[in-house]
């Protein structure tokens, strides 16, 4: 506090700023941490949230301006949601204000001010109405005191029977206004529907019948969660997971606390959704990317509505829904915690939704559970060091077999004729005979358009993105040219630009996949199911599929979520080797989760499926795995291959990107990063011997949007230091680019995927 009578408080605003701007507020502002308040800051206005008050700015006072206006028709922000913006921010290495501006984006502060502002033209009518309303209470009052006076002295005389009758019709009739007025009154003073929608705990079901191997498991976490640790359920796809959410969930609502349940994909959420809203009804909300803004910010005021009135809710939704004003969170769930798109890419925070939902259980002090087929080896890693405790399901629901598994040496079939397009023969003949048993196929290809590469057979030039260093897709419908990077399109041109020669597709897409699957089964109702197809179609794609309305499902990774096929017994993956041909020290981690996740799709009542993979390498360890079902023996294979380089998790990697327009000047900005950060973290080795600090290198994609790309990889051992380097790293980072931001751009990504 600078002055006599002055008050200076600190403001988180939606920026990139290290630092949290001072702002002078007038005595009677009487602001508190959390609330909302309307500042200039660089000659642009901003509501910004008070972050601290009462303090001592290192600045001059005539320096520090005064706030605009405190805004509070908008509700104030709770101290649990800072705590997760402070965390959120210190672990991923961004701004307080850039996990803000992630949490309440401007559309949504906006919708949220115009929400606020019509609540007060509400409060307003409101208010005169009651005025009206106790005006007429008032003088209705007064006249039935004045008709009860009068009864009372005509009563008992012959000549005022008359009189008597016509006043008792009046009083009833005047008691019967004044009670429905007060009704009314009552009614809007109590703001009766006029909340959100938020329901009751009286809504939820009965509790769900597990199976014995469903109740050992459930036993288990429960113990797991009384002591007070993250529980971690390896369950085999259709072992009945769900059930097991659901009645931890029914326990929570019941017990009067709230639940988070997340999916990594919208797909999830919506077939889900009916699930679970048969056992919670109206105490369900939904909350992703999905839905309107103006859905969204409903189901965060009936959030804020559930909080403020002490009534339970359960919000499904993907990693956004992180951010939503939670309070008195009693469980959360992390559905196919494995998944990548739990990570968000761009623009900061970049973080992992499954890692900040532990971090929004540590900050409620409530129970979290982490469930998948196919664990991430964090996580397997987390329960190996007793941070976490797994429970594990590996018997089916419905009691069927694992779904066998072939393996179709691709190299093999083609030398020997076995080859039909893309399409073995062993595969189309397992195909006709599913579809003779009326039974379903889904066939996974990791890529969509028609051709992911078009190529000049005379002179060899391969078309590419303009603004990218990659090639671009011919999608077939409609008729063009792709780039799945930058966005870029243009109508398709079968003539090479540079000879004149009619272009061919190189490899093949979902769209080509689908193409000669309707040549090979005409008869088949075929559907495809990518990123290109319009999410209004998406459900009914898969509403049609689940209740067998289509034969055969083409698509790609958003097929293997989660979904149960009823009548699906055949799943196939054309060319598998896409999955692993990754320069990621992820890829067979990854790779294997996907095809898990694939062949747990089929068999999953009581007829045992049959899973197809086709490869040029039919040895590789995954595919060993997935025939064998040695699936510890392979995670500690990869955690000690992890170990022996030097990779997470036995690690913490950093990637710091540096993107320019000009390549000269992305390649010189790198090298001076590097050789920054290398004198900034000392030892460039290890007793591992992995570089703490790498050269620049460029990525597989090194040009998008016309932006060149190059990236330092900076690897942190996970000791005593770690937190204290990682906040070096950040402040270096920082420094780096504010002096380097006229030639480059410079971004750093935690635990990057």
């Amino acid at each position: 506090m600078i002055g006599t009578g002055k008050r200076y408080i600190a403001v988180v605003l939606p920026l990139k700023l290290g630092w949290t701007p001072y702002y002078e507020v007038l005595p009677e502002d009487n602001v508190s941490r959390g609330d909302w308040v309307r500042t200039v800051f660089a000659n642009r206005e901003y509501t910004g949230i008070v972050y601290r008050t009462d303090v001592t700015p290192d600045a001059a006072p005539e320096k520090i301006k005064p706030i605009l206006s405190v805004e509070r028709h908008l509700s104030p922000v709770s101290g649990n949601e800072i705590r997760l913006w402070e965390m959120v921010a210190d672990y991923y290495l961004c701004t307080i204000g850039e996990v803000f501006k992630a949490a309440y984006p401007s559309m949504k502060i906006s919708e949220e001010q115009a929400l606020a502002r019509a609540r007060e033209r509400e409060n307003a009518r409101r208010q005169k109405l009651l005025a009206t309303l106790d005006l007429r209470m008032h003088r209705l009052e007064e006249r039935l005191e004045k008709k009860k006076e009068k009864l009372s002295s005509a009563t008992g005389k012959p000549s005022s029977r008359k009189d008597s009758a016509r006043l008792q019709d009046d009083i009833v009739r005047m008691e019967q206004m004044i009670s429905e007025t007060r009704l009314k009154i009552d009614e809007i003073t109590s703001g009766a529907g006029l909340q959100p929608a938020c329901g009751t705990s009286g809504t939820v079901r009965d509790c769900i019948v597990l199976n014995e191997a469903q109740r050992n498991a459930f036993t288990e976490i429960t113990g797991t969660f009384r002591d007070g640790k993250p529980a971690l359920l390896k369950g085999i796809t259709g072992s009945g997971k769900t059930e097991i959410y659901l009645e931890l969930a029914r326990e929570t609502v019941m017990a009067g606390r709230n639940v988070l349940y997340l999916v990594p994909e919208i797909a999830m959420s919506r077939q889900l959704g009916d699930r679970v809203r048969n056992m919670f009804g109206d105490l369900l909300l939904t909350f992703h990317s999905g839905e309107s803004t103006a859905a969204r910010r409903d189901t965060a005021e009936a959030v804020r509505s559930c909080v403020a009135g002490g009534r339970t809710y359960i919000v499904l939704g993907t990693r956004s829904a992180i951010f939503l004003p939670h309070n008195n969170l009693g469980l959360i769930i992390v559905d196919e915690e494995h998944d990548s798109s739990y990570k968000q890419e761009s623009p900061a925070p970049r973080y992992n939704g499954r890692d900040a939902a532990v971090m929004l259980a540590r900050i409620h002090g409530c129970n979290i559970i982490l469930g998948s087929a196919t664990p991430s080896l964090e996580s397997v890693f987390n329960c190996r060091c007793g941070k976490y405790r797994m429970s594990v399901l590996d018997r089916r629901y419905y009691a069927a077999e694992d779904a066998e598994v072939r393996i179709i040496d691709t190299a093999a079939e083609r030398r020997k004729g076995g080859m039909t397009g893309s399409f073995s023969r062993k595969l189309t003949a397992q195909m006709a005979q599913t579809l003779a048993n009326g039974e379903q196929i889904l066939i996974f290809r990791a890529r969509r358009a028609f051709s992911p590469v078009l190529q000049c057979p005379g002179c060899g030039e391969i078309i590419k993105c303009p603004h990218c260093n990659v090639s671009l897709s011919y999608h077939r419908a409609p008729d063009r040219m792709t780039c799945h990077h930058c966005g870029y399109s243009a109508p398709f041109t079968p003539e090479c630009p540079e000879c004149g020669t009619r272009l061919q597709g190189l490899g093949s897409g979902t769209q080509k996949i689908e193409e000669e699957t309707a040549l090979l089964f005409p008869e088949a109702r075929i559907a495809r199911l990518d990123s290109d197809t319009p999410k209004a179609q998406a459900r009914q794609i898969i509403s049609d599929f689940s209740s067998g309305k289509t034969d055969i499902l083409i698509g790609t990774q958003i097929i293997s979520k989660g979904f149960d096929f009823p009548g699906l017994t055949l799943a196939a993956v054309i060319s598998a080797d896409s999955l692993l041909g990754v320069q990621d020290f992820r890829a067979d981690e990854k790779a294997l989760q996907i095809l898990e996740q694939i062949r747990g799709r089929c068999g999953r009542r009581d007829r045992r499926g049959c899973f197809i993979i086709q490869t040029y390498q039919p040895e590789h360890p995954v595919y060993r795995h997935l025939s064998e079902g040695s699936s510890e023996t392979l995670y500690s294979a990869l955690l000690d291959e992890r170990r022996q380089f030097g990779y997470p998790p036995f690690t913490r990697i950093v990637n710091i990107t540096v993107k320019s327009g000009v390549e000269e000047k992305a390649e010189s900005s790198a090298r001076t990063v590097a050789e920054t950060l290398e004198e900034c973290l000392g030892h460039p080795g290890s007793e591992n011997g992995h570089e703490t600090v790498s050269s620049p290198f460029s990525p597989p994609i090194d040009k998008i949007a016309g932006l060149y790309i190059r990236t330092i990889r900076v690897t942190l051992r996970k000791d005593r230091q770690l937190t204290a380097s990682k906040r070096l790293l950040a402040a270096k980072v920082d420094e780096l680019d504010r002096k380097l931001r006229h030639f480059c751009q410079i971004t750093a990504d935690v635990d990057p995927e």
